[in-house]
């Protein structure tokens, strides 16, 4: 099938079934050119709480789309890929946030969004990269058990001067961690008029160098401010970038940092998934309850 004819197929199917797609910013360009809404982890939580649609189809990892069926036990919520999953969020076992715990009772557990709905049950409130900082500066202690990306620990730790305990201590984005001194450099001479955006997952070296410090969201808002950037993150994130600001320049810091379970969904997973109505997302449900209640303080809380 034709991409033209596939997306009138995508088209009738969101109308019969009285569907809408969710999209993260990381998705293919076609994925991003015919999502119903967009947006980065914060975003799309915000706007699962709201959805007007009998069925969602969560055009990103597992556990955004386990976040949607949190925030929509009511709905059916499909993830079109099984492959599209966050190796970084595997990385967190409950075992972690237990051990962590023993060590420091009165801690709060702080844990971001790219977690397993498993994971999150055990959280006090859940965070994003967008709002981490704000959040745990109003928390009312010291010491922060924090998972699982350890450079957005130290981020935390830097911003809000509180001690945050990363669990485990290896978590990190292999995408993000890709990102070298080298490639600061090399932007910086390729590019002398760019600024750098640099996404708080990236290494802490490399976040000492940008110009700016954001989530996905934040290059959003943040774009406007000059006319030319370097974009630290992963590479599609230019196309949606410049797509919003065509008089702006964008460049990726590198063009191969990409991330594999981002790109196991393809336009045709999306036909398929509507079609057939798989892969269903379910959430057992006490383990949803507690998970619930530490998104919902996020939300409030941000």
């Amino acid at each position: 099938m034709k991409m033209e004819e596939l997306v009138r197929e995508i088209e009738r199917l969101k109308e019969e079934r009285s569907a809408i797609i969710m999209a993260h910013n990381y998705q293919l360009p076609e994925i991003q050119d015919i999502a119903d809404f967009l947006g980065d982890s914060l975003e799309l939580a915000r706007k699962a709480v709201n959805v007007d649609a009998d069925v969602i189809v969560f055009a990103g990892v597992d556990f955004m789309a386990e976040t949607a069926k949190i925030l929509n036990p009511e709905k059916t919520v499909l993830l079109p890929s099984k492959r599209a999953t966050c190796a970084m969020a595997n990385m967190l076992k409950v075992e972690h946030i237990l051990k962590a715990k023993e060590q420091y009772p009165d801690a709060p557990v702080v844990l971001y969004v790219n977690t397993t709905a498993e994971t999150k049950a055990y959280a006090d409130v859940t965070v994003t990269s967008a709002n981490a900082v704000k959040i745990v500066e109003k928390l009312d202690s010291d010491v922060i058990i924090f998972g699982p990306d350890k450079n957005l620990a130290s981020y935390v730790a830097k911003q809000t001067g509180k001690k945050v305990i990363p669990v485990p201590e290896y978590g990190h984005c292999y995408v993000h961690r890709q990102f070298t001194l080298e490639d600061v450099e090399r932007a910086r001479r390729l590019y002398p008029n760019a600024k750098l955006m640099v996404h708080p997952e990236c290494e802490p070296e490399v976040q000492e160098k940008a110009d700016i410090i954001v989530s996905t969201g934040g290059m959003i808002r943040r774009a406007k401010e000059w006319n030319e950037w370097v974009v630290f993150t992963e590479h599609e994130m230019v196309y949606r970038l410049q797509k919003l600001y065509p008089d702006i320049k964008f460049h990726p810091a590198k063009e191969d940092a990409v991330c594999i379970g981002m790109k196991a969904i393809t336009l045709n997973h999306i036909y398929e998934s509507l079609r057939d109505m798989k892969y269903e997302v379910e959430v057992p449900r006490e383990i949803a309850k507690k998970a619930r209640r530490a998104i919902e303080r996020m939300l409030e809380m941000s």
